[in-house]
């Protein structure tokens, strides 16, 4: 799959669709103004003792330091914190599923910022927790709004960040060890959709509001490898994707820089478009 690479006017080209206009038809500063006026999302879970990580894994460590005054009158806090690099919202780096692609501190700038196509199969996950989203599915979204699934940022909203609180609707067990990873069961995208991304479309990451890119029930984890193989970055477990609209938000997903990581936390904010 061929980098994205995207010079300054056309990068303002795809953030001035997002908000409704054109460079030609308005002023860099107006268009500027226009973002400032949206809303912005975090679509981020906090990582806390509570966060979700593979039941094979560790949860998130935080270790409070001495915080308080000092003897010299100013406050000063400083903790320490230890995670696996899976667990929480967080990225996938490509390496993760394919050997030689690209590490965390590897990923193109350009693949973590964009605009969001919300794929809605909310209703389907609720009539099936182990659904897998398929490529028809994805072609749907297209013919709804007359466009491809070229140069976006594909946000899959099962409906699942609703029961992050509570971890066994989540991931459907709260077994730890590797003999809970048979019992897990929440939603997915299939491997031949992830596929067809790869082979069909020219997308900048793929992210989903579950625990994994494939339904809990997988044992192969196609939808990994095939968008690991393709260089596509991964999001998990993001949070509250009822909130943006199917297409026109821009999305900044930047997770921690780890040298040679196979993913890592994430941070992920989203800005709405303006409705003006």
């Amino acid at each position: 799959m061929n980098s994205v690479r995207r010079s300054w006017p056309a990068t303002l080209a795809v953030c001035a669709a997002a908000v409704g206009c054109t460079p030609s038809a308005a002023p860099l500063e107006r268009l500027v103004d226009r973002f400032a006026a949206g809303a912005w999302i975090d679509l981020t879970h906090a990582f806390d003792e509570s966060t979700i990580y593979w039941p094979t894994e560790r949860g998130f460590q935080f270790e409070e330091g001495k915080n308080g005054p000092t003897a010299k009158g100013y406050y000063y806090a400083a903790n320490r914190f230890a995670t696996a690099e899976h667990g929480g919202t967080h990225l996938d780096a490509p390496r993760h599923f394919a050997a030689g692609r690209h590490t965390a501190d590897q990923i193109e700038p350009g693949r973590l910022v964009g605009e969001a196509a919300v794929i809605d199969v909310a209703d389907a996950c609720a009539a099936d927790p182990a659904y897998e989203v398929t490529t028809d599915d994805l072609v749907a979204w297209e013919r709804r709004h007359g466009r491809q699934l070229v140069d976006v940022i594909v946000l899959v909203r099962t409906g699942w960040s609703q029961k992050w609180s509570d971890r066994t609707a989540y991931l459907g067990t709260a077994a730890l060890g590797p003999d809970a990873v048979a019992l897990l069961r929440f939603p997915g995208l299939s491997p031949q959709a992830a596929q067809w991304l790869v082979d069909h479309r020219r997308v900048r990451a793929v992210g989903i509001d579950t625990a994994s890119i494939d339904h809990g029930p997988s044992t192969l984890f196609g939808a990994h490898v095939a968008l690991c193989k393709g260089n596509v970055p991964i999001f998990e477990n993001l949070a509250d994707l009822h909130r943006l609209p199917e297409q026109g938000a821009f999305v900044a997903a930047l997770p921690m820089k780890i040298a040679g990581g196979s993913g890592g936390p994430l941070r992920v904010l989203a800005r709405l478009p303006d409705p003006r």
